[in-house]
């Protein structure tokens, strides 16, 4: 017996729980090819992104100046915060790189996911194209409208990617 495309109330189509777990295997391999540099990137990224860096930092600095300022027992070793803000420029190199190398990544991955919604984009406009020349068919051999509406015939014509892209590139879109 085969079993039936659709799913019981309030569960998903079993196409969609498909498409959500090629997804989520797609993810996972791209996850998986990612090199050392980027993984470290990424850590990175991800834990200088994070209130635990923020209260680290306040914690760190806010110790040096407080014990530079001579507000501590202890012999001031930065009392003019050069050494401070030379690790803080340092510090500032380095992560914005990182952010950089994770930006890059992101970057890439949006632009596959928006190659791949244009792609689907034009699947599914060439698919109604064709169902709108089916039911304007249908209709016209049925009688029941003498010629099709010049809206439906101008949905008919078949969207030519190359021809959109051209017109983008020209109105500088």
């Amino acid at each position: 017996m085969e079993q039936s495309q659709e799913s019981p109330q309030g569960q998903m189509a079993a196409i969609v729980e498909r498409n959500i777990e090629a997804l989520r295997a797609e993810a996972q391999r791209r996850e998986a090819a990612k090199g050392v540099s980027e993984r470290i990137a990424d850590t990175i990224t991800g834990f200088t992104g994070s209130m635990t860096f923020v209260v680290l930092h306040i914690v760190l600095f806010g110790g040096w100046v407080v014990a530079n300022l001579g507000l501590l027992p202890v012999l001031p070793w930065d009392p003019s915060f050069v050494v401070l803000a030379m690790l803080a420029s340092v510090e500032a190199i380095f992560l914005s790189t990182f952010i950089l190398i994770s930006q890059n990544a992101m970057s890439a991955a949006a632009d596959r996911r928006a190659d791949l919604d244009l792609q689907i984009n034009l699947l599914a406009e060439h698919e109604i194209t064709r169902l709108v020349e089916l039911v304007s068919a249908i209709a016209t051999r049925l009688e029941a409208v003498d010629r099709p509406p010049p809206d439906i015939e101008e949905a008919s014509r078949d969207v030519r990617p190359e021809q959109v892209m051209r017109r983008i590139d020209e109105a500088g879109a």
